[in-house]
């Protein structure tokens, strides 16, 4: 158990008291000796390794996809009912993996040249009906102001003056919990790139699919209208695919995995940024150090590796975002001793620790005892 991790109690006060907060203070390492903690060959990208990577997760998605199309349903009932639900996970899983790749891409972390990476990021996202312009220069956005309530782009908490009436009603019951992780694994990434919702304010409406939106500066809308280019053309081929094989087809083979990969991509973005042991800030307290800092580790399991160490190296990821991830676990084991406790990991399950941070991150306040007013740390009393 790391900064920030907690141990292992039953009510929430005595949780609540046991987190370990990461330090606010200005850290005593700086950036460069962070890197130099780090052996040099984990910065080095591989062009044959990232593809070997692609490869073996298209693989993987296409031999579900074939078993799932030729045998599934010549199972005797009701077996099918079954084995329907488990392809749906395995390869929303396996989804997931390649969705995480063309991430990389738009970080530049998958090669050398961007122009390859922005070719295969395009291409494996449009795939998933993600506009990957769109969303690289929203995300960069994020990494560079992480931390930071005025400037962050995504699960940017409100202050308690700021909560809806109604927001008591969904944290502090398990009904409303429940309705409420519900709509976000299930509609949450949607709502955002269309309508913004859980994104960073703006001054009108913001929108990842308009190239004239304030997301975007006037150097990035013909990439914006690339984006959208490429998903259209996946819509438009799943409308043949509707047509030739039948809505009930396409939905079993894409549309159900695509969910979960859209669920299970909220859901590690949630719980990497949603934390009682990390601060925000505001204006007046932020830097980037140490907003890219206040980020957490988490352990997925057996998953870790399905999703390319995604989740269990998030950290290393913001502090050197074009470091290819299958360097990541060894750059985590590097710095950790630098950092201290300025590292942040939580073992706790994911699905336990969804609800848990659900009920406990509701709102942030600034610590009325702290001299720090800048820093703000979440609450759960409505």
């Amino acid at each position: 158990m790391g900064a920030g991790g907690r141990s292992s109690v039953t009510s929430m006060e005595s949780e609540t008291e046991t987190v370990k907060r990461v330090p606010v203070a200005k850290p005593p390492f700086t950036l460069s000796q962070v890197k130099k903690a780090i052996p040099p060959h984990c910065f080095n990208r591989s062009i044959p390794r990232s593809f070997s990577y692609v490869f073996y997760d298209l693989t993987i998605v296409y031999i579900l996809y074939y078993i799932a199309t030729n045998y599934i349903n010549q199972l005797p009932s009701p077996f099918p009912l079954l084995a329907w639900p488990i392809y749906w996970v395995i390869q929303g899983c396996v989804s997931t993996g390649v969705w995480v790749i063309a991430h990389e891409c738009g970080h530049h972390a998958f090669s050398d040249y961007q122009w390859l990476d922005d070719t295969v990021g395009f291409i494996l996202h449009s795939a998933l009906l993600v506009p990957y312009f769109s969303w690289k220069y929203s995300h960069r956005r994020h990494h560079s102001n992480t931390g930071s309530l005025e400037k962050d782009e995504v699960f940017v908490p409100k202050k308690k003056s700021g909560m809806q009436w109604y927001s008591k009603y969904l944290s502090n019951n398990p009904i409303g919990r429940l309705a409420t992780i519900t709509v976000t694994l299930t509609l949450g990434w949607p709502l955002y790139l269309a309508f913004n919702v859980s994104g960073r304010p703006y001054a009108r409406f913001a929108c990842h699919y308009d190239p004239y939106g304030p997301i975007f500066s006037d150097r990035e809308r013909i990439q914006i209208f690339l984006s959208d280019a490429g998903v259209v053309a996946m819509y438009y081929g799943l409308f043949k695919l509707i047509m030739a094989k039948g809505l009930t087809w396409v939905l079993c083979v894409y549309g159900v995995p695509l969910l979960i990969v859209n669920g299970f991509l909220v859901l590690i973005t949630y719980l990497q940024h949603t934390h009682l042991a990390l601060p925000h800030y505001d204006s007046s307290e932020w830097d980037w150090f140490r907003g890219a800092l206040a980020t957490v580790d988490r352990d997925y399991g057996i998953l870790n590796k399905v999703f390319h160490n995604i989740t269990d190296t998030h950290v290393a990821h913001h502090l050197f975002s074009t470091m290819p991830h299958y360097h990541a676990m060894e750059a985590t084991k590097a710095i950790k001793p630098i950092l201290g406790e300025y590292y942040s990991f939580d073992g706790t399950p994911f699905y336990k620790a969804l609800w848990r941070e659900t009920r406990d991150c509701i709102y942030v306040e600034s610590d009325q005892v702290d001299e720090s007013k800048g820093v703000f740390w979440y609450k759960n009393k409505l």
